[in-house]
Formats: C-alpha cells, sequence, structure tokens
C-alpha cells in the first residue's frame, strides 16, 4: 500500500482553531487514504474534526502529516498545499 509522509509546519497566526481544522477534515475526507496526524506524542485521524482541534496545534508547530492508500501522494500534497496557503485566512 503506497504510504506518503510530510512535515507540516502551522504558518497562520491563529493555529489550527476550528475554521481551518473544518477545512483540514473536509480536504482530507475527499480521499480513500488513512490520514493521520501527529504533533509530538499526539496523534490524530485528519478526517476528524474532534482528534485535530484536540491537537491543539499553534502558530509555529510542526505536525507530521502520514498518509496510507491509493492516493496517499496526491492526499500529502493536496493538504501540504492547504497548510501552506495558510488555509486561505490571511493575505
Amino acid at each position: 500500500m503506497p504510504v506518503a509522509e510530510a512535515y507540516l509546519v502551522i504558518k497562520n497566526k491563529v493555529g489550527l482553531h476550528a475554521r481551518p481544522a473544518r477545512l483540514l477534515v473536509q480536504t482530507a475526507a475527499q480521499f480513500q487514504s488513512r490520514i493521520q496526524l501527529q504533533q509530538g506524542e499526539k496523534s490524530a485521524n485528519a478526517k476528524s474534526i474532534i482528534g485535530v482541534l484536540k491537537l491543539g496545534a499553534v502558530f509555529g508547530d510542526v505536525l507530521v502529516l502520514r498518509a496510507e492508500g491509493e492516493d496517499a501522494e496526491k492526499a500529502v500534497k493536496t493538504l501540504t498545499e492547504l497548510v501552506d496557503r495558510k488555509f486561505d485566512e490571511e493575505e
């Protein structure tokens, strides 16, 4: 089974609060792959809003994004772009 992984740096000032977490979860849900986020000892299913919010990621935090499945590469690429765009929240 294909696996893809990337490091994400939270670049938006308010971190992974409700709106960007919802966007991340909605985007992750478009893929068949199993997608996990990890921050230190905590990990979460990227398709679970509660799990993503519980990570409590703030500006500057580094998360490990890992996807397993047929569309893993595309999932990681798409989610990385979303984070790099600061969830379209800032100019």
